[in-house]
């Protein structure tokens, strides 16, 4: 771990990996507690259960996006939400015939919004009635974007489907925002359930969701973490990376399943940091105001495992 801290304490995190390309019996990832106030790493989690469905889910199977609820830990994988209690043992977890290929997961009240990128749609499950309720299936007509609502208690929601590879969500008192690999654009459904443009992104983003005056994304496909205003401030942060003599690969070199540089996971902190994470599983802090990478750890150098969700630990332990 290296580090150039300013003057401010630096954040705890929860990470989530996932290990592209797995087989069963092997590891697919893992939780970990990433402290950069004290420079400590301990693995939580390793994601090795036998009953990973692989019919199911995809090339990356591991534990996907984090939120939290009282004492509890709330991580998304593939095709389930699993609750997991401060020891990190699992509590309790939903399915849904329409939860396929969740990437992240935002919550908001007693509700907490999944993407099922699988069925190019947005899950919503009630904490308080413990069922998933609600369900918006986006579509593209011409050169409009819509969709509908559906209940995924009932067998009536849409067929799988994955046209625009939904992998972001993130819901505010002012609505609910979501992006893909596919969409080149963030996304906004308001009340009345309309489908609106905030602004136009590249290509194979990921985490893209508004932040201050403007939005934050990983430009996965330029290697870069951006915040762009509307004002017209950018500040890009190039993800890092590594003497190719360092990586492990085990052969490897097909950047559909694995590459350096692959950037994926991005949460703040303080309204002045972007955290993201990158391939091979490594977490950089960038400070916003002086436009410099704060610091960055490494968790391993194989090129399979990847970061997949972030967020900063909200106990004081």
């Amino acid at each position: 771990m290296s580090t150039q801290a300013p003057d401010i304490k630096l954040p705890k995190l929860l990470v989530t990996s996932v290990v592209r390309g797995s087989q069963q019996g092997e590891s697919h990832g893992g939780v970990y507690a990433v402290d950069f106030a004290d420079q400590s790493l301990e693995q939580l989690v390793d994601w090795n259960t036998t009953s990973i469905d692989f019919e199911g889910r995809g090339a990356d199977r591991g534990l996907r996006g984090i939120e939290f609820d009282s004492d509890d830990i709330l991580i998304a994988a593939s095709d389930e939400l699993f609750v997991f209690n401060r020891d990190f043992s699992i509590k309790t977890s939903w399915r849904n015939r329409y939860l396929k290929h969740c990437h992240e997961i935002s919550r908001m009240g007693q509700m907490v919004f999944l993407t099922s990128t699988g069925f190019d749609s947005l899950l919503a499950f009630d904490l308080e009635k413990r069922a998933f309720t609600w369900g918006f299936h986006l579509e593209k007509q011409l050169d409009a974007w819509t969709g509908f609502v559906f209940d995924p208690r009932s067998g009536l929601g849409p067929r799988p489907v994955n046209h625009h590879h939904i992998n972001m969500v993130h819901v505010d008192n002012t609505g609910i925002y979501l992006s893909g690999l596919k969409t080149s654009a963030l996304l906004h459904i308001n009340r009345d359930m309309e489908v609106n443009v905030v602004c136009d992104l590249p290509g194979g983003t990921h985490n893209a969701r508004p932040f201050q005056d403007g939005v934050i994304f990983n430009d996965t496909a330029s290697d870069c973490v951006r915040f762009s205003s509307r004002q017209g401030e950018q500040r890009t942060f190039k993800i890092c990376h590594y003497d190719p003599n360092d990586i492990v690969n085990d052969g490897i070199d097909d950047s559909r399943i694995a590459r350096q540089g692959f950037g994926r996971g991005l949460c703040t902190y303080r309204d002045r940091f972007l955290v993201g994470g990158s391939s091979p599983s490594t977490i950089s802090i960038y400070d916003l105001v002086s436009g410099q990478t704060v610091g960055s750890v490494n968790l391993t150098m194989d090129i399979r495992n990847a970061i997949h969700g972030l967020e900063v630990w909200p106990f004081d332990d």
